[in-house]
């Protein structure tokens, strides 16, 4: 979905919210672009808001964390844990033909993501024996990035 236009990603979220009967409103509009204009992939209800809220000071932040929760309802967004007590949130991305995955720093918390079709196997394997049929998951690794890890060695 990430190659698509910006416009057609927001038509494509704004059909989805009429079809469930809710309203598109302005307040909705503007905290969805701000997962379309952010260049980091999983953002919390308060760095949504540090996003609109120049621009759009009428935005409080319980009507972005109201407007996360019901996106996620809607499974407009994802809701990630990485263990830390924030929630995160990224744009569900149907059209993904594979899953993405984490890597976790627990040094600064930065969060990488990567893609890497390794577990097909396991998901056909699962199918065929347990007769469970995948369609989605997460996967989260925990370690050090880069410069933790050069930081640590450096102790």
């Amino acid at each position: 979905m990430r190659n698509m236009k910006k416009s057609t990603i927001m038509n494509t979220l704004k059909k989805k919210i009429r079809e469930h009967k809710y309203k598109f409103t302005t307040q909705r509009q503007i905290i969805l672009q701000a997962f379309l204009d952010s260049k980091e992939n999983h953002m919390s209800a308060e760095d949504v808001y540090e996003m609109v809220r120049d621009e759009n000071p009428d935005i409080g932040l319980a009507t972005v964390y109201r407007s996360l929760e019901l996106f996620t309802h809607l499974e407009l967004l994802k809701k990630l844990d990485f263990g830390d007590g924030r929630s995160r949130y990224e744009l569900n991305d149907h059209n993904l033909s594979h899953s993405h995955h984490h890597l976790i720093c627990l040094g600064c918390g930065k969060v990488t993501e990567f893609s890497y079709d390794f577990l097909n196997e396991v998901k056909e394997k699962i199918k065929k024996e347990n007769g469970f049929d995948i369609v989605d998951y997460q996967l989260k690794f925990y370690g050090y990035c880069r410069d933790c890890a050069k930081k640590n060695q450096n102790l």
